[in-house]
Order: C-alpha cells, then structure tokens, then sequence
C-alpha cells in the first residue's frame, strides 16, 4: 500500500505561549493532514530536552517533555487561569522559541497549577504513579536532584547520590517529596493529554511515528540509575563516547559526547533496559523509527577526552541478536530506521536480516560528496523516501546554498521548475516514487527557506527553534496536497472510505428527497 506523510515536530506548531503543544493547535494540524490525504504524522522525540535544547539529548528516554504540556487545557481543568498564563514572557518571535524564557516561564506557571493540583488529585494519578514506577520513581527523583543542585550534571553531585546509596536516596527522597511530587504531576499532565491526542488521530486515521534516538544523553536519569549498563569508568566517568568519524561534510567529524552501551552487559539479561524501552515507545507511538540504525552492526567510539572525533575507533554492536531478542519479547514491530550515510555490508546485511525499511533522502541523490543510491530511480518499495529530515536544510534553502553542479543536476533530473515551485517538485519525485511511504518536512510543503531549518548537526545555540505561523497551515495547502496524492495514489484508504461514505449518504438523501417530491406531484 502506497501511503504519504508529513514530518513536524510538536515543537513547530502554532501556540500563543511560546511552543508546540499538545492541545488545539495538534488537533488542526492532524485535520490538515486527513484534508491532504495523509496517512502519517512523524515527529521528534517528545522527551524532555537538556543542555542545547536537543529531542536527541534528554534528561530520560521514558519521560514527556513539561513543555508540550498544552495551558489551555490545563485551565479548563481549573489548574490554570487563562490571565496567568498570557501574563508570562514566551518570547518576542513567533517564527521562534526562546527557550531561555522558555525555562523560566513554564516552570513557573507550572508550579501555580501544582498548587491546585495536590488540593484535589485526580482518581487516577496513584495509579498512574503505580504502572510507570520502573521509570518515572528515579526520573523525578533525578530532576528533584538536579534541582536541588542548581542544575548541575548528576556526575558533580554529592559522592553518595552520585553512586546511589541506599540512605542516601532514602534521605533524598524524604527531603524532596514534594519536588519529586511535581514532577510526577507533570508526567502525569503530559501522559494524559498524550493519549487523548493520540487517540485524536487514531480515530481520523492518522498514525504517529516516534522517533527513538540509538543514545542516550549522560546526564540523564537512565545513566545514573543504570551505570553498568553503560560504558563507565570506577569513578562513573565516560571512558568512550559516541560520534561519527571525519567524512565529507565534515573533517573533524562528529562528537556527540553521548555514553556508549556495554552491549556486553545487556546481552547477559537478555537486553532488558532496551526492550523496557521500545516497549514503552510502541505504546507510545503507531511506527517507530530509530535513529543512526548502523550504530546497531558497528558503533564509532572516541575517547572521552578528546576534543573531536578524530580518534575514535569502529566496534562491534550487538547486531540481530538485540533485534531477535525484542521480536521475541514484544512481537513484531512496525519499525522504520535511518539508515543514512557510509554504509557496510555489514550494516546492509543487518538491515535486510531485519527487514525494516530504510531511509532514502532525495537531497543527498545529488550530492558528489553520496552515492547515487539515493536517486529515485534506484529505489525499491521496502523504503521509506523523504525530501529531507530534521538535519537537512530545507528545499528551497538547499536549492540556494547547494553547489551548482548539485542543483542544476537536481533540475535536470527532477524536471523542476520556478512555475512548479521547486519545493513541490522535488516532493513530487518523492511522492511518484516506487517507495512505500514517502514523508515530507512541513516547511517544504510550506515553501519556506534555511530560515525554517530545524538543525545544523555538530552545532549549538540556534537550533530546534523554528515554528510554523498560523497562517501557514492552509485548507488550500491541503486541497493542494491531496490532489498531489491522488495522482500519485497515496491517499489515506481510511479518508477515501470515509468520502465514499460520505457521497453515498449524500445520494441517499438526494434520492429520498427526489422521491417526496414524485410523490407529492402525484
């Protein structure tokens, strides 16, 4: 089945108080996309963000992010006042977050709905509390923590909350309950209008792609509750860390910083923290997709000290044997994984050997820096096809800063024109394609520039901050999309079921009304 989907980042939707959240503005978006025939909604990860306001490095791989929780809802909870919430700073763009403000305002109105929170709890918070305490007793304790320590990384803490002794945690969690309180409620809030917006999908026929990141960020509550199951030294200390090696799109290569695995560890309980993990994402979301998959066959390691990533070494990852084990715990997942850049035969071998389907980025066919496997023409169905991702530039701001050996290639191959736009030419080639599902960035379909990037790899400071304007987000835009769709036989077979309903009932009622008529002449 030829299916088609859009890629937009809760972050990215409209919102009056400064970012994407979860309420009225996600229930629009998801109306968009069963107007533009679309079958799926790929986001980023929806952790909570750390240092460099990153989905990819999250204080937890279990948690929600605080920040997607949706104000409006909250007051018609009566948790909030709608006069509080517009009396906070959000920023002074509405193109972009400003998450420094961010910070500080949303956690303070969130403590203002805590207050009234705890004075009339709902009947399903301790249950709530109950089913996600493998994870959420050491998240918020983590963050009470953090907290407690003006925001410090859990490895500058006080030696014995650094190596978790018992009393110590004990004592902590004494001294902080009503700390480690909120953060609960927030988990809860978040969890709660999740679902109900998941469900909002759900029943338009709007699947969520998740997406899972391979690492996780070292200042997080999985590394400080789990410390063997990473590669640490005595003292608790990185002894290698994660990154890409130098290439062509950059010569010192790139220095992620995250702890690496010790597979070694996981293998002998049967990878139990991982399956804890896509198990929690599959009930999360309809289609995962997991991040930088060939770090699965082989991972590139670089010592913890250096500066780049120059000096880092291949080693072997766990293989099918991590894949084999998850099947036979969970079943059989619907799992897309990106597959992108140099790969060996190795990692093809652990692709087909799973068989997920992979990623093909049209931008990269016409780079000289990639191979050609990413021309449309060389594609299987088994493959999901995309314009760009989150790390590309858009297509209207790679046509202008692309080399013009790449661009006058991609108009001659692709046929693109300025009448056309070259943003919906280039979504053409991806929609035409033999691929099964095609998904497309919402600032291609929107037409926007390199000013509506969404991330610079190996860069800090500007990214994960564009947003979409109210008044992007069209019905025209999604008449457009859906006759796109048609063409290219890509429509939702739900919304199409749906229409065919909808023109018989309106025949029925065409023809009743016609046979009153007849009558009444008799």
């Amino acid at each position: 089945m030829r299916t088609s989907g859009v890629l937009m980042p809760i972050s990215s939707l409209p919102s009056p108080y400064g970012i994407g959240t979860m309420g009225k503005s996600a229930r629009k978006f998801v109306d968009f996309l069963v107007k533009g025939g679309q079958t799926y909604w790929q986001i980023l990860p929806i952790c909570p963000t750390s240092y460099g306001d990153s989905p990819y490095q999250s204080f937890s791989s279990f948690a929600g992010n605080p920040y997607f929780i949706d104000l409006d809802i909250l007051c018609k909870e009566n948790l909030l006042k709608k006069k509080e919430c517009e009396s906070f700073d959000w920023g002074t763009s509405e193109e972009y977050i400003d998450y420094g403000t961010m910070y500080v305002s949303r956690y303070a109105l969130l403590h203002k709905a805590y207050a009234r929170f705890v004075k009339n709890m709902p009947e399903d918070f301790s249950s709530f509390c109950e089913a996600e305490k493998d994870w959420l007793e050491d998240y918020t304790l983590f963050m009470a923590l953090k907290d407690a320590n003006d925001g410090k990384a859990w490895a500058e803490w006080d030696e014995k909350l650094r190596v978790r002794d018992a009393a110590a945690l004990d004592e902590a969690r004494k001294k902080y309950a009503e700390d480690i309180e909120f953060y609960k409620m927030l988990q809860y809030l978040f969890f709660k209008q999740w679902r109900e917006l998941k469900a909002y999908a759900n029943e338009n026929g709007i699947e969520i792609i998740g997406d899972v990141p391979i690492y996780v960020a070292g200042d997080s509550a999985d590394v400080w509750a789990n410390p063997k199951q990473f590669y640490l030294d005595e003292d608790l200390n990185p002894i290698e860390v994660a990154g890409c090696p130098p290439d062509g799109f950059s010569a010192d290569g790139q220095l992620w910083g995250n702890p690496l695995f010790r597979w070694d560890e996981m293998k002998k309980d049967n990878y139990t923290w991982w399956t804890k993990r896509i198990k929690a994402m599959s009930e999360l979301y309809d289609i995962i997709r997991i991040d930088h998959f060939r770090g699965f066959d082989s991972y590139y390691a670089i010592p913890a000290k250096d500066k780049t990533a120059k000096n880092g070494k291949w080693k072997q990852g766990p293989g099918m044997d991590l894949f084999n084990q998850l099947e036979k715990k969970l079943g059989k997942l619907p799992i897309i994984v990106e597959d992108l850049g140099f790969l060996t035969d190795s990692v093809r071998k652990l692709l087909k050997d799973s068989g997920f389907p992979g990623m093909k980025v049209i931008q990269f066919a016409f780079d000289s820096r990639e191979g050609s496997d990413y021309l449309p023409h060389t594609y299987t169905s088994h493959c999901v096809v995309y314009t760009g991702t989150h790390d590309n530039d858009t297509v209207m701001g790679w046509m202008k800063t692309a080399p013009k050996a790449s661009v006058k290639f991609a108009i001659e191959y692709l046929n693109l024109t300025e009448e056309e736009g070259y943003n919906w030419g280039m979504m053409r080639a991806a929609w035409s394609s033999v691929a099964d599902m095609a998904i497309v960035p919402m600032q291609d379909l929107i037409g926007l520039g390199s000013e509506a990037r969404i991330n610079i790899p190996s860069t800090l400071g500007e990214n994960w901050k564009w947003r979409a304007l109210e008044g992007q987000i069209t019905k025209d835009l999604a008449k457009k999309l859906y006759k796109y769709m048609q063409m290219y036989g890509r429509i939702n077979e739900k919304v199409l079921a749906e229409a065919a309903k909808k023109a018989a009932e309106k025949e029925a009622a065409k023809k009743k009304t016609s046979g009153k008529k007849k009558s009444s002449e008799k």
